[in-house]
């Protein structure tokens, strides 16, 4: 009898949206690219991470796995977390997508999601941020501070979501000052605390007084501290131990609600697999604090532009803007559309160089 009224309980649990009260709870992995003390872009996933501990205390276990070579070593390492009972999996880096769709193949019952990939299936969903929308305060920033006109640039790798922010910081340098020029320098690493030095020291000397970058140590903070007179941005974290001066203010990469939202769904039997992008408006990208280094009409025009863009206001690619060779790609007062910006694979006009393939 008493197995009967457990059963009859159980199934109209299920009924009602899937939930199912349970003594054990739900166990939520992480699989992130870089150690979390990188002071960027895994320290805040992790900091959502424990976030989300203190969000639901006893109902929710978290796991994680830092510095995770991203392809045959993460199939690795997502499989393992997966046979480890993960009723969640969140791998936090590009280069991961096609180890968690790989992964998630084979474990149907547990659910992925993937940070800034584009590939889904049932079980798998994907999220990122825009981050180009804070890329465009820093270009307004950079334009207006630059005095050599020389801004340097530190990218990790040549896929859309750093060629966005390269063109967004651009863009808004450009109208604040047309003499400005950008220097790209391409890393091929997410986190490389000497190779970020290296690659700041040599804008530096090339005469660049602005550094901004798409990595994820401090180590170019430092190395524009060593320099002087030379100002930067914290990526993805605020990294204010820099603040006044080199850093001026940051992109901040705020994961927590969505990650306590998505774990609800699953204590709630409600997950599906699902495509999340939002910017500054809904909270996801934050701008750090400009600090004193910055004159006040221009912080109070940044964060002007902040709340244009928070507001839906105004959009980053706004035409009219051509591609690098000249063609026209968006007419007067034409909004780029996200297909294009989810796949952008060009420079903007007034850029120069090549993008890698």
């Amino acid at each position: 009898m008493l197995r009967r009224t457990l059963l009859a309980t159980a199934a109209l649990a299920l009924a009602a949206g899937g939930a199912l009260a349970q003594d054990d709870p739900v166990k939520a992995g992480f699989i992130y690219v870089g150690p979390i003390g990188d002071g960027g872009w895994t320290y805040e996933h992790d900091q959502a991470r424990l976030a989300l501990e203190e969000h639901f205390g006893d109902q929710v276990e978290t796991v994680y796995q830092e510095s995770v070579p991203e392809g045959a070593d993460a199939v690795r390492a997502i499989t393992q977390m997966a046979l480890s009972g993960a009723d969640i999996i969140f791998t936090t880096s590009f280069g991961y997508m096609d180890p968690t769709m790989e992964v998630a193949a084979k474990f149907p019952d547990v659910k992925f999601e993937h940070a800034t990939g584009y590939k889904r299936s049932d079980n798998v969903g994907t999220y990122s941020a825009r981050f180009y929308e804070g890329r465009a305060v820093q270009g307004l920033i950079a334009g207006r501070m630059t005095e050599t006109n020389k801004v340097g640039y530190i990218a990790s790798f040549p896929i859309p979501e750093v060629i966005r922010g390269i063109n967004s910081a651009y863009i808004h340098a450009k109208k604040e000052n047309p003499d400005v020029e950008f220097s790209v320098v391409w890393a091929y690493t997410w986190f490389d605390p000497a190779k970020e030095a290296d690659a700041a020291r040599a804008l530096i000397e090339n005469g660049a007084d602005v550094i901004l970058q798409h990595t994820d140590s401090t180590a170019p903070q430092a190395a524009a501290q060593e320099a002087g007179n030379v100002i930067t941005f914290g990526q993805a974290s605020d990294m204010a131990e820099y603040a006044p001066s080199p850093r001026v203010s940051s992109i901040i990469d705020n994961w927590a609600p969505y990650y306590i939202d998505r774990v609800q769904a699953v204590i709630d039997g409600t997950w599906e697999s699902d495509d999340t992008w939002d910017g500054i408006g809904p909270g996801m990208v934050g701008i750090g604090e400009i600090s004193s280094a910055v004159p006040e009409d221009v912080k109070a025009d940044a964060l002007a532009l902040k709340d244009s863009i928070a507001s839906g206001e105004y959009h980053p690619f706004t035409g009219p803007l051509n591609r690098q060779d000249g063609s026209v790609w968006l007419e007067e007062g034409e909004v780029a559309d996200d297909e294009t910006l989810l796949g952008m694979d060009f420079y903007v006009e007034g850029l120069t160089g090549e993008i890698p393939n």
